[in-house]
């Protein structure tokens, strides 16, 4: 055969494990030249394009479209050089079925050929067939050691395949002792109204039985007692639940709110929007927050593991509410930034991230966050801070509010004013309470007084 060029899932973001195949650009037998794009790969954070670092002809597609939890380094495709024949590519021997990675209907219905299976498809009911649910971690270890998991009893609650099983399991291989085959019984499928019977319990009773097998909803009907529908989680999901997880359990959050007065604000993007230039409450947010990081530099830190890390640059990230979940988009570099310039970066950002287009180098860094759920009519609320970044700031909506001031002569009168409440979550460990305090009584003189943020 042709000697192949391998192409292998790239680190497409530093803290990408695994990423799904969205999409392949090119076809087996096209010509690619260095800098093409090859694929469209989910990380961790977005949906980035992979570049070819070589020239040649695509001849081979190990991975199909659609391919979930590729490792990093697993060999996706095959180039040969110009003017092979890229039919004849030899395939390594470490390029494993593509099956294995892309699951197809054949070989979710197919039974297993031997005690080592490298497939391990999703669960999905099929009548006369009795399904096996797999932990995260179990499924890990089949995956790794080739694991046949209908060769052992699942002894998880609803019968799920849990960790314990796989390790009990790899064990058993290792001693070459063979396992307790679990056959599979062709019976018709559950009836709706029935409810199977709970697992023998191994220690105590339970007042809430739950069935080895959740019972099958039928179209037209209620659904069961104990139904319920597996959703697949992104890749992004499953770093945001990672991360938030991290916060909470790692971090002291510390919380402060102040009500700040928007009108000169509002006043002067109703003279800006004469000329034609249309920014937003949120822009004029983002360069005051900039500012005060500015006038306060202890604030713009990061925690590095062992201590504060004091950054030279100001760079906001700025919470975008997508369908595959939050993702935080850097605008660089803000306090130099003027409005109009923050707007469009804000502006274009947000579509990135909602399109799934976003670099590595477009949400990789940070110094800040800021989140606004103003837009969906949020008073006010609590964010969670975004490793290893020292502070969120969460902002509400403008509400109108009635005050007392006085007039030009002294005389006390009701006016309306529109305040707006922003709430900082800092790190106790490198953002003091006193120090937390100042920032927000800085931000919200810049705030209540837009002609400051000229002066930075």
């Amino acid at each position: 055969g042709v000697p192949p060029i391998k192409v292998l899932m790239p680190a497409l973001s530093p803290t990408m494990e695994e990423g799904n195949i969205v999409k392949w650009l090119k076809k087996e037998g096209e010509t690619v030249s260095a800098g093409d794009a090859l694929c469209e790969i989910e990380t961790d954070k977005a949906v980035v394009t992979m570049e070819s670092s070589d020239d040649g002809i695509l001849a081979k597609i190990l991975v199909e479209e659609g391919s979930k939890n590729v490792r990093l380094g697993s060999l996706i495709g095959l180039l040969v050089e110009e003017g092979q024949d890229w039919k004849a590519v030899e395939i390594p021997a470490d390029a494993g079925d593509p099956s294995s990675l892309a699951p197809s209907a054949t070989a979710l219905t197919s039974a297993p050929a031997g005690p080592s299976v490298a497939t391990l498809p999703k669960p999905e009911h099929h009548s006369g067939k009795l399904q096996i649910r797999l932990s995260p971690a179990a499924r890990n270890i089949l995956e790794t050691h080739g694991l046949d998991p209908s060769n052992i009893t699942p002894t998880g609650p609803r019968g799920i395949f849990t960790k314990e099983d796989a390790l009990k399991l790899l064990q058993e291989k290792q001693k070459g002792k063979p396992s307790e085959v679990k056959p599979v019984v062709s019976t018709p499928p559950p009836q709706p109204a029935a409810v199977p019977s709970a697992p023998p319990a191994t220690s105590g009773t339970s007042a809430y039985p739950r069935p080895a097998i959740p019972p099958l909803s039928t179209p037209g009907k209620p659904p069961p007692p104990g139904a319920f529908t597996e959703i697949p989680a992104s890749n992004i999901r499953r770093v945001i639940a990672k991360r938030l997880t991290e916060s909470k359990t790692t971090i002291p959050h510390a919380y402060a709110t102040a009500d700040c007065d928007i009108d000169a604000i509002l006043k002067l993007r109703k003279e800006l929007a004469k000329d034609d230039i249309k920014v937003s409450v949120n822009d004029f947010i983002i360069k005051a927050t900039a500012v005060t990081l500015k006038q306060l530099p202890d604030v713009n830190v990061t925690w590095g593991g062992e201590g504060p890390r004091q950054l030279h640059s100001i760079d906001i990230s700025i919470a975008v509410a997508t369908d595959r979940g939050l993702i935080t988009p850097v605008i660089k570099d803000v306090a130099a930034k003027g409005i109009q310039e923050i707007a469009a970066s804000a502006k274009a950002l947000a579509k990135k991230a909602r399109d799934g287009k976003l670099l590595p180098e477009e949400y990789q860094g940070g110094s800040f966050s800021i989140s606004n759920l103003g837009m969906f009519g949020i008073n006010d609320f609590i964010a969670v801070i975004n490793p290893p970044q020292a502070c969120i700031l969460a902002v509400g909506r403008a509400r109108p509010e009635l005050k007392i001031v006085e007039d030009e002569e002294g005389n006390e009168k009701l006016k309306q004013h529109q305040l707006m409440t922003v709430t900082l979550s800092s790190d106790g460990r490198v953002v003091d309470d006193e120090l937390a305090s100042k920032f927000l009584e800085t931000l919200k003189a810049n705030i209540e007084n837009p002609m400051r943020l000229a002066l930075c």
